[in-house]
Parts: structure tokens; C-alpha cells; sequence
């Protein structure tokens, strides 16, 4: 499923996998995901249970928040009392007040507090960033509002007023990967998730990410995933959730780091 609002998700019984992006995460009792739009979400049902919370973006409009907080992590003492006391209260409200004035207002601030709870938990990104991390992030940004435009290392150190060389040296000390090598898994999974969740042709897909030519196409996408885009789709189709090496995201290396 390829997601057009954020979700988090709160396990709440069972033991198994969710994959977020083709990278399985294990969930079990106070397993929380917070999954983006345009990720795509796929669940090992029935194995799992699990409450969903979902919002449209206005519902935060105005609202001081920042996008905090890990995409896994694993609730325990009283993180785990906290949001899961925020989450059922959330629950019940939405269906005993969602359709009156004060009701709406209630949910919003419910909300508010709930995605505050959960910046607030254990990450590695609280302490002090060094220069590198600064700007690999500063660089995931511009990836994320240039991918499907440009491909050249060259066009986003001039969006940064840096050089190629720093860029590339921030990346290899985040990720151990180089400034290229992360723009092009960054295309490599918009084309995962446009194969795994729509039913767009392989060549418009491939057209969509700056691909004049379906053979182009192709052999970056094998180059990369290490499959063909029909045999990766056709793959997506058969299997359930398991583990995906690549195609990998920028910040993968946030996700590493809260599993650990």
C-alpha cells in the first residue's frame, strides 16, 4: 500500500514483521511505526494486530510541531504506559466526538500531544550534530525535492552553495555510501514503490524519474535492486513481507541505529 497520509502504527498483539519501504521490521506488544506518505506499508496479517492512527495534514495546520521522533522503536516502562494510555483515549474519542465542533478540536489537540510524546522519545538524533550529519540531512532534503529532476551529484551541491567533495565526504561518514550512490537509491525506491504498489506501465514509471528510455530504465533499476523492474514486480506480487536488502532509503542509517 502505497501511503498518501502518515500513519502511526501501535501493535498491540502478535509476534511478526511489518515492511515499511521493503525493509522488514520486527513488531511485537508496543511496537510503534510511524510511517510517511508515499512510503509503502505492507503487514503480516493475521499475524499481527494493531491500532492505526491516521490524519489528513490540515488537521495540523498551524501547529508548532516538527517531524521528530524515530520510525520504529520499541515502547517499554513508562514511554510505553504514555502513548499507549494517549493512543486508546484517541481511539475512543474519535468515535464517540469525531463529528461535532468540539469533538474535532479535541482530536486535534489529542493528536498534538500524542506526536509531542513521541519526538520526545529515545533517539540518537537529540544529541549535538556534527558538521557531516548537518549536511547529509541538508542534502536529503534537496534529494527529496530533486530526485525525479536531477540525477548529477553536480545540481544539488550548487542548491547547497558546497562543493561535490563535501557533500561526499558528509555521506561516506553517515552512511558509508557516496553523494551518487544516495541519489540513486533515492530513485531506485520511488521506483520500487511505484512497481510494488500501482499498476503504472514500467515505462511511464521510468519516464516519471527522468528516463527517456524504457532500456535506461532498466538497467539502472538492475543495476541497483539487482532485478529486473518486471521481475521485481512480478516478485511483489507472490511474496509477503521479507527481507529486502535494497533498495535502501537515506535514512536508513536513523532507522539502523533505533532497531539497535
Amino acid at each position: 500500500m502505497l501511503l498518501d497520509r502518515e500513519l502511526i502504527v501501535l501493535t498491540t498483539s502478535g509476534h511478526g514483521y511489518a515492511e515499511v519501504d521493503f525493509r522488514p521490521l520486527p513488531c511485537r506488544p508496543g511496537t510503534l511505526l510511524r510511517v510517511r506518505p508515499g512510503q509503502v506499508l505492507r503487514c503480516a496479517l493475521p499475524d499481527l494486530d494493531a491500532t492505526v492512527v491516521r490524519w489528513h495534514p490540515e488537521a495540523l495546520h498551524g501547529l508548532d510541531l516538527t517531524d521528530d521522533g524515530p520510525a520504529w522503536f520499541q515502547l517499554a516502562g513508562e514511554d510505553e504506559d504514555a502513548v499507549i494510555n494517549e493512543v486508546s483515549q484517541l481511539t475512543v474519542d474519535a468515535r464517540r466526538h469525531r463529528d461535532t465542533p468540539s469533538g474535532r478540536s479535541l482530536l486535534r489537540h489529542q493528536l498534538t500531544v500524542l506526536l509531542l510524546r513521541l519526538s520526545m522519545l529515545p533517539s540518537g538524533s537529540r544529541r549535538a550534530a556534527r558538521p557531516e550529519e548537518t549536511t547529509f540531512r541538508r542534502f536529503c532534503r534537496e534529494v527529496e525535492l530533486g530526485f525525479q529532476h536531477s540525477r548529477r551529484v553536480e545540481d544539488y551541491a550548487a542548491r547547497l552553495g558546497c562543493s561535490v567533495r563535501t557533500l561526499t565526504r558528509a555521506c561516506l561518514t553517515v552512511t558509508g555510501r557516496s553523494a551518487k550512490q544516495v541519489v540513486d537509491e533515492r530513485v531506485a525506491l520511488q521506483a520500487s514503490r511505484l512497481l510494488a504498489a500501482t499498476d503504472e506501465p514500467i515505462a511511464q514509471i521510468g519516464r516519471q524519474l527522468g528516463f527517456s528510455e524504457p532500456t535506461n530504465f532498466g538497467r539502472f533499476f538492475t543495476r541497483e535492486v539487482g532485478v529486473s523492474p518486471g521481475s521485481f514486480r512480478a516478485a511483489r506480487d507472490q511474496r509477503g513481507p521479507g527481507p529486502v536488502v535494497r533498495p535502501r532509503s537515506p535514512m536508513d542509517a536513523r532507522t539502523d541505529a533505533n532497531q539497535g
